[in-house]
C-alpha cells in the first residue's frame, strides 16, 4: 500500500490512498529517528519518512505585561544621575571624559559601564597619557568603589518622575497589564530610587537589578525573572520599554516586543529645560539621530517618551491577534 502521512488534531495518524483510509492508533507506532511509521505483525519492512516536520503554536491572546526601565524612562529626565557620577569617578583618576563618553554604554550594569568607558579609544589614550599604562581590572574596581557612594548621594536629587509616567501607568492598570521593571542600578541604589518614586505615586509590581541575575543587559535574564515574578507567559505577551540600546537588546533577547524612547532618556541626554532651549535645527538633528539609533538596534517601535507608548501597545495587540511574534 502506498500513501501519505496526514497530521490530525487528536494526534492520531492516518495512512490513506485513493481507495481506503486507516487510522493508526498511537500504540501501533514505532519511532525511528524523528519519524513515526506504522507497525504491525505482518508489516515486515519499516518505512522511513523522508521529510521532517516541525509544528508551531501561535499565541493570539492580548498583552499581559510591560517591563519598564527606570532612569530616562520613568524617572530622571535625561538620565543625568549616572552620567554626572561617571565623569566624576574618572576625574578622580586624573582623566577627563566628556558627557557623551560617559553616556555611551548607558543601560549596562554600572561596573560594566565603567569598564566599557575605559575601552573607548579616546578615553584609553588619555588614560595611558596620564598613567603611562592601560587601565586594568584593579583600576575599574577602584572607580566602581568610588562610584557607589557618589551615586547613592545624588539619586534622590534626580528622582522626579518623567511627565506622563503616572497617566500612562494608570492606563496600563486600566488595561489589566502587570508592570515589571529592570535597571542597571544595584539593589542599594534602587532602594533610594524606589522610595522616591513611591512617594511620587509610582510603584511597579516587580523590580529586578542586574546584580539579581547572572548577567545584566543585553542578556535577557532580568526580563525573564520579571516574567517569573509576575507569573506571565508567553514572552510575546510582554513589552519591554526603555531609553537605551541595551534596553532594546534585553527585550529582543527575551523574545519580547520592544519600544524605544528617544527623547526623555540617554540618547539626547538633556532635561526638559535644556531641550526647550535648543535651536530647532539642533533639536531636529539630535532627535533624528536618537530615532535612527533605536531603530537600527531593532526596536519594534520608537517614540519620544513614556507618554507616547499607548498607540504602540494598540498596534502590538493587532499584530498578536494575527499570530505575529516579536
Amino acid at each position: 500500500m502506498t500513501g501519505r502521512w496526514i497530521e490530525r488534531r487528536n494526534f492520531l495518524l492516518t495512512l490513506s490512498d485513493q481507495n481506503s483510509r486507516h487510522v493508526v492508533e498511537p500504540r501501533q507506532l514505532r519511532f525511528i529517528g524523528v519519524a513515526a511509521v506504522p507497525y504491525a505483525a505482518n508489516h515486515r519492512r519499516e518505512r522511513r519518512v523522508s521529510h521532517v516536520f516541525t509544528f508551531q503554536r501561535q499565541y493570539r491572546g492580548g498583552l499581559q505585561a510591560v517591563v519598564l526601565d527606570w532612569a530616562g524612562t520613568t524617572v530622571d529626565y535625561g538620565c543625568y544621575a549616572p552620567a554626572v557620577v561617571f565623569r566624576e569617578v574618572f576625574k578622580r583618576q586624573g582623566v577627563e571624559i566628556s558627557i557623551e563618553e560617559a553616556r555611551e554604554p548607558m543601560g549596562t550594569h554600572k561596573r560594566t559601564h565603567i569598564e566599557q568607558i575605559t575601552k573607548i579609544p579616546a578615553v584609553s589614550r588619555r588614560w595611558k597619557e596620564v598613567h603611562g599604562r592601560d587601565c586594568n581590572d584593579h583600576d575599574v574596581e577602584t572607580m566602581f568603589a568610588d562610584f557607589i557612594p557618589l551615586q547613592l548621594a545624588c539619586l534622590a536629587e534626580y528622582a522626579d518622575l518623567i511627565p506622563g509616567t503616572l497617566e500612562t501607568i494608570a492606563e496600563f492598570r486600566k488595561r489589566g497589564l502587570k508592570i515589571g521593571s529592570t535597571t542597571g542600578y544595584d539593589a542599594e541604589m534602587m532602594a533610594i530610587v524606589q522610595k522616591e518614586a513611591r512617594q511620587r505615586g509610582y510603584e511597579p509590581d516587580s523590580m529586578v537589578c542586574g546584580t539579581d541575575v547572572p548577567a545584566g543587559r543585553p542578556a535577557p535574564w532580568m526580563c525573564l525573572v520579571n516574567a517569573q515574578q509576575l507569573g506571565i507567559f508567553p514572552m510575546e505577551s510582554i513589552v519591554k520599554i526603555g531609553d537605551t540600546v541595551p534596553d532594546i537588546a534585553e527585550g529582543l533577547n527575551a523574545g519580547m516586543w520592544t519600544i524605544g524612547l528617544a527623547k526623555t532618556g540617554n540618547e539626547i541626554g538633556l532635561n526638559e529645560a535644556e531641550i526647550s532651549a535648543l535651536p530647532e535645527p539642533e533639536y531636529g538633528r539630535r532627535i533624528q539621530r536618537a530615532y535612527t539609533k533605536m531603530n537600527q538596534a531593532g526596536a519594534h517601535y520608537v517614540v519620544d517618551g513614556i507618554a507616547d507608548v499607548l498607540p504602540c501597545l494598540d498596534a502590538i495587540e493587532i499584530r498578536l491577534q494575527r499570530g505575529e511574534k516579536p
